[in-house]
């Protein structure tokens, strides 16, 4: 189920906005980090698209959906085949995609197999009247310097055509090893190093006008609120389902938790 949405400063995506229906809502979910190696995660996830999901208007995955993502030549893996048949299943609703740092290389291939509409990051949308801006939340963890200088490597256009030139067994090696090297490097890295800097926040708040933003990538859950430049922004983190499944629900009345059953 593909639509045109253009991301970026300029671009705003109003697919939810002003619907007269009181029980519209939508899902937002993030950092699932699915794999066959993680079964907690892949039985809440199913248990979701079997009973929350197919209630949403839309559903919003921003990031990490995989635990990694080597390239849309892997498609037919059978675990892969099980979370792609998943999210086709929603006929009725709008499922869209956005990169995490695990699976950045998530392409149309794959969008198009879940029915889904990849969106950039970041992405400003009218959320039941709402200005709402989405992202996975990477961008926003400044303090992490190393972390940056890497982001900024593996998102150039040149990395990615280069890796993805290399073959797929290849590809996977170079990630596995690139996770275990990230484990071990967060051993020595501060709590407060690999949170968002909030000055990173409200220079992206005052650069889309001052919207709600809600991003995963951290793993804590919570609401905040930001003033930048006198304007009161809410700021959602969605949790990571390592331990425990849960979903940003969002319409017309407010913004809430969902927590997936165990």
């Amino acid at each position: 189920m593909q639509d045109s949405v253009t991301g970026g400063a300029a671009g705003f995506l109003n697919p939810e906005s002003r619907i007269p229906n009181p029980a519209a809502h939508s899902l937002l979910i993030s950092d699932l980090h699915l794999s066959a190696d993680h079964p907690h995660s892949m039985a809440a996830f199913r248990r979701f698209i079997a009973t929350s999901a197919p209630q949403a208007e839309a559903l919003y995955i921003l990031g990490d959906l995989f635990e990694y993502w080597a390239g849309d030549d892997d498609l037919h893996d059978p675990f892969h085949q099980l979370v792609i048949s998943a999210l086709h299943s929603l006929p009725s609703t709008r499922v869209y995609l956005m990169h995490g740092n695990r699976d950045l290389l998530m392409g149309e291939a794959l969008a198009e197999a879940c029915g889904a509409m990849l969106l950039s990051d970041p992405t400003l949308i009218d959320l039941y009247g709402t200005p709402t801006l989405l992202s996975h939340g990477d961008l926003l963890c400044t303090d992490d310097v190393e972390y940056q200088n890497f982001r900024t490597h593996v998102h150039s256009l040149d990395f990615t055509r280069q890796f993805l030139a290399k073959p797929l067994a290849e590809r996977k090696t170079y990630i596995e090893q690139l996770r275990a090297r990230s484990d071990t490097e967060k051993q020595s890295k501060s709590s407060a190093i690999m949170d968002v800097n909030d000055a990173a926040v409200a220079h992206l708040l005052r650069e889309y006008n001052y919207p709600r933003l809600i991003h995963g990538h951290t793993h804590r859950p919570k609401r905040h609120e930001h003033v930048v430049d006198g304007h009161l922004c809410e700021r959602w983190v969605l949790g990571d389902w390592n331990h425990q499944g849960s979903a940003l629900r969002v319409d017309a009345s407010g913004t809430g938790w969902e927590t997936i059953p165990n």
